[in-house]
């Protein structure tokens, strides 16, 4: 959305174009960089042509080595790779950061900063998304306040579509609000900022369950596009508002809304919010008890994941809904096809986002469905040759069933039992952190083993103890060689004092602290529960999701999606 938003802006404001009736045979050198650019322009779709005046473009820029020129040379290789080749268009977009660098024109480097960003995020690469996005709100603020603002809705669009920070998001929307009010928001380029930055407000709303405030600011998209003859977003916001009568439970209301703009969003070849509304019908149906035509409706969803190969994560939910029906229609072929796409999807997530996603936590988890795929593939199979097997393939079939069901139990009880023991530790936190005090003292039999002086160990083991306090473990950085230079001592002896006092290598060590307070922060947060895998690791002081899930499993028995679903359920 964002990449699309950015070339029509670059389009209309950077790079106007007029009719230049130029012929390529030509000398192009007489031509002045804005006659090379609109025949670039004017020659869209036919890329012989455009490839002849770029080169002509960067010749007379090299030439003359003017840094701005080969900047916005630069940029229209890139937009050669746009579809194509992503790394490609990246690497062309750094060129174009380096010559525009410092410079005072007031679209580079900030746009080639956001669309360099807006790749990354399509890549899932989100922090590094977020670093380019806040250079280019840098650049901008300095050179073009109108585009700053443009970068900030950008900023806000990644926080409440990507990571989930609807409060954050909310925050910048309002600001750039606030500043569009103070513009002419009802003429051309800044009526569709206005409005759209209306929307990112309802639809943030919408996401926190603020009904009331998101059916307001929709009405007043409705009442903005409508007078600036906005057609798509008129609709859009009769879509959002339809969705967002689903959160009232007045399923008519959205059936009447998505209906409307339904037509709309395929007539504009919106895809994203084509799906979104055969997905809120299906919500809505569902709502009415009408689940056949819930299904119809789920299955397009399936059907425009399959031609496109994205979804997005709010919308997977339909999966489980299709996988049960046909489950309890017995209609096995079907249910096989579902949690095959299903699976997909959730292998899909797990890549890109490093975490299980939710849903599937919420309504399957991942050995179920590979029980149930196994168990129909199987049961389909044996339909196939039953009359040749007979009851032995039947007993067989129960038997395996049986003992993978017995297996799945017992797996779930320890689970459970690893939990409950976690629960009732973490009830006992306060009396433990008392004992912990006494294990800093002077063990004189650990001193003859150690070969350090007692006062050298005494000293490290109270900056130990006031590490811990301080919770310096929550630092990402923190190695043993940091650590010790703090304490203004040898790494040796804070390795070995730590090996025989705390019984642990110094990474274990580390990342025990981090699990420990994790486990009671995730205990009695229930706003930190809500955060990513990979926000979660950030939090307690691992680099990324993969440490992070790992030592919390090392420590407890348990993955920390599992320990937080089980803490939501107790609440």
């Amino acid at each position: 959305m964002i990449l699309h938003k950015l070339i029509k802006i670059l389009y209309s404001l950077l790079l106007p174009i007029f009719v230049v009736a130029q012929s390529p045979q030509k000398d192009l050198s007489t031509l002045s960089y804005d006659q090379l650019h609109d025949l670039y322009f004017d020659n869209a779709g036919n890329p012989k042509k455009q490839i002849l005046y770029t080169k002509a473009y960067m010749t007379k820029a090299i030439r003359e080595n003017i840094d701005i020129r080969k900047a916005k040379a630069n940029h229209q290789i890139a937009l050669f790779y746009y579809q194509s080749d992503k790394n490609k268009a990246i690497q062309y977009l750094d060129s174009v950061i380096k010559y525009s660098e410092g410079s005072n024109d007031k679209f580079f480097p900030a746009a080639a900063y956001c669309e360099k960003a807006d790749f990354l995020k399509a890549q899932f690469k989100f922090k590094e998304a977020m670093i380019n996005y806040n250079k280019a709100e840098k650049v901008a603020l300095r050179t073009n306040l109108d585009y700053y603002y443009v970068v900030r809705e950008y900023i806000g669009i990644i926080k409440s579509e990507n990571l989930e920070e609807y409060e954050g998001a909310l925050k910048i929307y309002k600001e750039c609000f606030n500043y569009y009010r103070t513009k002419d928001f009802r003429t051309g380029k800044c009526a569709d900022d206005f409005q759209s930055v209306i929307f990112g407000i309802a639809d943030c709303f919408k996401s926190l369950h603020n009904t009331d405030s998101t059916s307001f600011y929709n009405k007043l998209g409705y009442k903005e596009s409508s007078i600036t003859k906005n057609e798509l977003f008129k609709y859009l916001f009769v879509l959002n508002e339809g969705t967002n009568q689903i959160l009232k439970k007045n399923y008519n209301a959205a059936l009447d809304s998505i209906n409307k703009s339904l037509p709309k969003m395929i007539a504009y070849k919106n895809t994203g919010n084509e799906l979104a509304a055969y997905y809120y019908l299906g919500k809505a149906y569902d709502g009415l008890g009408k689940k056949e035509k819930a299904i119809e409706n789920f299955i397009k969803v399936d059907s425009i994941y399959k031609a496109t190969k994205e979804i997005n994560k709010e919308f997977v939910e339909g999966y489980p809904y299709l996988i049960n029906y046909y489950k309890n229609l017995g209609e096995k072929e079907e249910q096989l096809k579902y949690i095959t796409s299903y699976m997909a999807i959730d292998s899909i997530l797990q890549k890109n986002y490093r975490e299980l996603n939710k849903l599937v936590y919420k309504e399957y988890d991942t050995p179920r469905l590979i029980s149930e795929k196994e168990n129909l593939i199987n049961s389909l199979n044996s339909d196939k040759i039953k009359n040749r097997w007979g009851l032995g393939f039947l007993f067989l079939l129960t038997l395996s069933v049986g003992g993978f069901a017995f297996y799945q139990y017992s797996t779930k009880k320890q689970y459970r039992l690893r939990f409950e023991e976690l629960i009732r530790e973490t009830n006992t936190a306060d009396s433990k952190k008392l004992i912990n005090k006494n294990e800093n003292k002077i063990d004189h039999n650990k001193l003859e083993v150690i070969g350090i002086s007692e006062e050298v160990v005494n000293q490290i083991l109270k900056k130990l103890n006031q590490f811990e306090k301080q919770k310096g473990y929550l630092t990402s950085n923190v190695t043993i060689q940091t650590l010790s230079n703090a304490f203004e001592t040898n790494s040796k002896y804070v390795s070995k004092i730590v090996n025989i006092y705390k019984e642990k290598t110094f990474t274990q060590y580390l990342n025990d602290l981090r699990i420990d307070y994790a486990v009671q922060k995730l205990k009695t947060d229930g706003k930190l529960r809500k955060y990513t895998i990979q926000a979660l690791a950030l939090e307690f002081g691992f680099n990324n999701s993969e440490s992070f899930s790992s030592a919390f499993y090392k420590k407890t028995g348990l993955k920390p999606t599992y320990f937080i679903r089980e803490v939501d359920l107790e609440k």
